[in-house]
């Protein structure tokens, strides 16, 4: 079966994707995540994916957590609301880093974890990873995860495993008051 790289934001995300993708293709989870804010969410979200990877036999890749990278790369947009051209930006970084590990691992395919959520606007990531798949040569699966009740499925699956779950998007710009 051929492999598939999937950009996993966290393991609540991921649950029902992997799934999903496991009827058609061999999933590969890539974590890349550099705009998880503060570093302690970020190891958080980290080893919990890693735990459920490891629990499920699922073969997977960290990426180096350079939030400094990040920061220069949406420079200038932090005052962006959210679903806004931050939120874009932040996904073609992601995604493009996804591509250039799909290309080093000579996986074709990937797809991300972020169209499930519904605070995400699913033709913004697939343009992101559209962009990303012609750079590099590869093909984009594009994937509404939140469709045919994708985001409850998810959530069901997280609460059967008791997974930790964040209460917003990741970067420091997505914080709500009382959040932390």
């Amino acid at each position: 079966m051929e492999e598939i790289l999937l950009h996993a934001c966290c393991a609540v995300c991921m649950a029902y994707p992997i799934e999903l993708l496991k009827e058609n293709y061999n999933p590969v989870v890539f974590f890349c995540n550099p705009n998880i804010y503060p570093e302690a969410e970020y190891i958080r979200r980290r080893d919990e994916l890693i735990k459920y990877c490891e629990q499920q036999g699922y073969k997977y890749f960290i990426d180096d957590y350079e939030p400094e990278k990040w920061y220069a790369y949406i420079k200038g947009l932090e005052k962006e609301p959210e679903k806004g051209k931050r939120c874009n930006k932040c996904f073609e970084y992601r995604l493009l880093k996804s591509a250039q590990k799909a290309k080093a691992l000579g996986i074709k395919t990937f797809t991300t974890t972020l169209s499930v959520s519904p605070h995400k606007v699913s033709k913004n990531v697939f343009e992101a990873g559209q962009n990303a798949a012609q750079q590099y040569g590869l093909t984009f699966l594009e994937q509404d995860f939140k469709k045919q009740n994708g985001f409850l499925k998810t959530m069901e699956i997280a609460k059967k495993n008791d997974f930790y779950r964040q209460q917003y998007c990741g970067c420091e710009f997505s914080i709500r008051k009382n959040s932390l």
